[in-house]
């Protein structure tokens, strides 16, 4: 763990810092899949790049600095995490998510972990009270984002923390679109954080990474069991290339902010807008509990499109805010979540949770302001039909 208590300072000296051994600043990137061992039972603290190496052991250490946990692991993607975790649970066990969660996390419960007697039921976890009453013997442990994907839902990760320690059942967070730098969920009482580092950990859409923080031994040593037995480890190169990008992190962070509460501000006032979501919007929902809990709103915000604007017009009319999965690269970034990331979701739960045919999501990047408003603009007036 680094001494400094700044999060600027931490996203680049956390962790490991630099190499003892030569004095480079950066962590080296240590591109092997095995280690000479000195004698029987006698390795220098690594024996096999599945189980262990040095430049994702720098990754490691470092999310788990920022994110104040007592471990970290790195997986090959934020799916890879996410199925870690819920890789801790077993036969008879159920999951509360989010009413807007992830598409890839209701995909990989629904599909995969239903096979296995593993179940889930989707509640709106910003209602506390309906959140409590939902908890019953064979729920173990509450899976939240905070802002929900991709409304932007704020749910009270300290209240639902408290309601998992009364309950005895396991917190667990996706950090993804706030960040460390933004919000520390095990500060509030979660028990475990993961994150799709693909995202704004990376920073530059040149990687596919995870990971996952835990806040006691006993589960760092069950996750860590997890992850070795199972092998989705993010490689060296990866992980190098991700210790790069967090330390940006924060520069990043603060741009993004900026031009997505400027983009937010102008399209709440577009009458091409029906709707807005974005957690910086004093009129949003959760607007308080977002300050009480994080330092930004971040850089994601949702809209839906009026009913006299052809969607697919829109789309094939923008220039340089791109059509793309994913988000958080340092480049705008906008999907279509019905089509796109929830997908995979039953067309009955898109609707009931908001995720209607004109909600769009924007990512917004770091370019000039002024350029990704006038972007979304013009695509307004191309699509529009009287």
């Amino acid at each position: 763990m680094s001494n400094y208590s700044n999060i600027d300072s931490k996203l680049i000296h956390g962790g490991i810092d630099g190499d003892e051994n030569t004095g480079a600043v950066n962590i080296p990137i240590f591109q092997t899949s095995t280690y000479k061992q000195d004698g029987l039972g006698k390795d220098r603290g690594y024996e096999y790049s599945r189980t262990g190496n040095p430049t994702r052991a720098a990754l490691e250490s470092l999310i788990s600095d920022l994110e104040g946990g007592v471990a970290g692991f790195a997986f090959a993607s934020g799916m890879a995490a996410t199925t870690a975790v819920l890789s801790l649970f077993k036969t008879g066990d159920k999951i509360i998510i989010s009413s807007n969660v992830y598409g890839g996390t209701f995909r990989v419960l629904d599909q995969v972990f239903n096979n296995f007697g593993i179940t889930y039921e989707i509640i709106e976890t910003s209602d506390l009270d309906l959140l409590e009453k939902s908890i019953d013997e064979n729920v173990k442990a509450i899976f939240i984002e905070s802002p929900a994907n991709p409304i932007l839902t704020i749910t009270d990760l300290k209240e639902v923390a408290l309601i998992g320690k009364k309950h005895n059942i396991l917190t667990i967070v996706d950090n993804t679109f706030m960040t460390p730098y933004l919000q520390r969920p095990i500060s509030l009482g979660a028990d475990i954080v993961v994150h799709s580092a693909t995202k704004y950990l990376g920073g530059h859409s040149d990687l596919v990474a995870g990971l996952a923080v835990v806040n006691s031994d006993e589960l760092a040593e069950r996750l860590g069991f997890i992850q070795n037995a199972t092998g989705g480890v993010l490689q060296p190169f990866d992980s190098f290339l991700l210790i790069r990008g967090i330390k940006t992190l924060g520069v990043r962070m603060d741009r993004h902010i900026e031009n997505a509460t400027f983009i937010a501000e102008h399209l709440k006032t577009n009458s091409a807008v029906k709707a807005i979501y974005y957690p910086g919007l004093p009129e949003s929902q959760g607007y308080e509990i977002n300050k009480k809990q994080a330092s930004g709103p971040g850089g994601m915000l949702s809209f839906e499109l009026g009913e006299k604007y052809n969607i697919n017009k829109f789309f094939e009319s923008l220039d340089f805010v791109t059509l793309a999965e994913s988000l958080g690269g340092v480049e705008s970034l906008i999907c279509h979540p019905s089509s796109m990331t929830h997908a995979c979701i039953p067309f009955e739960i898109r609707q009931k949770v908001g995720i209607v045919e004109n909600l769009i999501r924007i990512s917004v990047g770091i370019e000039n302001k002024n350029d990704i408003l006038a972007d979304l603009e013009q695509a307004f007036l191309k699509s529009y039909e009287a």
